[in-house]
C-alpha cells in the first residue's frame, strides 16, 4: 500500500509540476532517462528548497515506478520529526530514515539499509542553501563525505546527477507558499557507477573519500545551470 500511495503523490507532483512550472533543461551525457538507466543513485547538487521533488516531473513513468518501490533517501531527524512537513515526506517518500546532526549510529543504519535493488537519493550538501547563497551558518556550501560511504555500498548500475539551477525562485527557506508559473532549470547527467569510481581512482588524493568529496565539490562548482532568478545570483551580478 505505501508503494501505491507513494506513486501516486509523486505521480501528482509531477503532473501538477507540468501545469505550473516550465523546465528548462540540458543533459550533459549522450544517455538519457529515455533510455531506461538502471539507476541506483540520485546526486542532486545545489540544494536549495525542500520543493525539490518538483524535479520528479523529469522522470519517466518507468523511474517514478522504481522510486516509488525502492527508495532510500537519508533526511535530517528534524525535517522530519516536523508535524506538516514531516508526515508529508514520510508520505511520499517511505523510505526516508531520519538521520541525527549528533555522533550516533543513524548514518551507519542509514547505510545498512541500502539493497542491490535499492534507489538512493541524496544531497552531497547535507543542508540546505539560505538565500544570501550560504547555509544557515553564513558558510559556503560544500560537499559532504556521504555520498562517498554510500558509493561504497554499491556495486552496480548508474548514477543520476541533478545539476539543480536552484529554487529559490520558487520557494526560499521559510515562506509558507511557492510562486508558480517560473522557470525551473537543471542539467542532467547519466555514468556508470563503475566508471564513476574508476575515473575517481585516478585522482590525486589520500582516500576514496576525498577524491569523491573533491569531484562532488567541481561539479557543484562547474556544472550548474546559470539561474538569473536566483536572490544571491543577482546579487552577484549587481
Amino acid at each position: 500500500m505505501s508503494y501505491l500511495f507513494s506513486f501516486s503523490l509523486l505521480y501528482s507532483i509531477k503532473l501538477l509540476a507540468l501545469l505550473f512550472y516550465r523546465f528548462d533543461v540540458q543533459w550533459l551525457s549522450q544517455r538519457t532517462v529515455k533510455h531506461y538507466p538502471n539507476v541506483r543513485l540520485m546526486v542532486l547538487l545545489n540544494h536549495t528548497s525542500l520543493y525539490e521533488p518538483l524535479f520528479v516531473r523529469l522522470a519517466p513513468y518507468k523511474l517514478i515506478k522504481n522510486i516509488s518501490k525502492h527508495l532510500i533517501v537519508p533526511g535530517a531527524d528534524i525535517t522530519t520529526k516536523r508535524p506538516i512537513v514531516g508526515k508529508l515526506f514520510r508520505s511520499l517518500l517511505p523510505g526516508i530514515i531520519p538521520i541525527s546532526r549528533k555522533r550516533d549510529d543513524s548514518w551507519a543504519y542509514f547505510l545498512e539499509q541500502i539493497a542491490p535493488d535499492s534507489f538512493v537519493a541524496i544531497l552531497p550538501e547535507g543542508r540546505m542553501k539560505r538565500k544570501d547563497g550560504l547555509d544557515k551558518f553564513g558558510k559556503p556550501m560544500t560537499v559532504r563525505g556521504g555520498v562517498a560511504d554510500v558509493l561504497e555500498k554499491l556495486k552496480q548500475g548508474d548514477i543520476l546527477f541533478v545539476y539543480s539551477g536552484g529554487l529559490h525562485h520558487v520557494q526560499i527557506p521559510g515562506q509558507k507558499l511557492p510562486r508558480i508559473f517560473r522557470t525551473i532549470k537543471a542539467n542532467l547527467e547519466l555514468i556508470d557507477i563503475n566508471e564513476y569510481k574508476k575515473s575517481i581512482h585516478q585522482l590525486s588524493g589520500d582516500s576514496f573519500k576525498d577524491k569523491v568529496i573533491a569531484d562532488m565539490q567541481w561539479r557543484l562548482n562547474h556544472k550548474l545551470p546559470y539561474c538569473a532568478q536566483q536572490p544571491h545570483q543577482s546579487d552577484e551580478d549587481s
